[in-house]
């Protein structure tokens, strides 16, 4: 089986669904994981963190950690912590994650980023 594009993430974000009508637009086979439809395992999680790193995978910015309590948010002090925050609550996660054939992952969207990771994966 050939490897291919994959983006996680939560399909009703508008962001996700910005980046997903680029890739459509670029002409980009993509397979969608859902979080919240398709779960999030521990595994699948660690590989992310490996990948990216757990400060540019946790939305600090976003709705999800603003309403986490004070001790919930500075319980978050290495990607162990980080870890069981993003599985208790994956939408803290940043999204998209669009990861390439090579297992490259790019973390957010801007169509600048998304071209220039396209053409150097693709």
């Amino acid at each position: 089986m050939t490897a291919q594009w994959v983006m996680y993430g939560i399909k009703n974000c508008d962001t996700i669904k910005k980046a997903r009508r680029y890739l459509e637009a670029a002409d980009i086979n993509v397979e969608f994981h859902d979080y919240r439809a398709s779960g999030l395992s521990d595994a699948l999680l660690s590989q992310l963190i490996d990948r990216s790193g757990y400060q540019t995978l946790l939305n600090t910015r976003g709705t999800t950690w603003r309403k986490l309590t004070d001790v919930e948010r500075d319980a978050v002090i290495d990607a162990e912590s980080a870890k069981a925050l993003m599985l208790a609550h994956p939408a803290v996660i940043k999204r998209p994650v669009l990861r390439a054939p090579d297992g490259a992952q790019l973390v957010g969207f801007s169509e600048a980023a998304y071209q220039a990771f396209i053409q150097e994966k693709s």
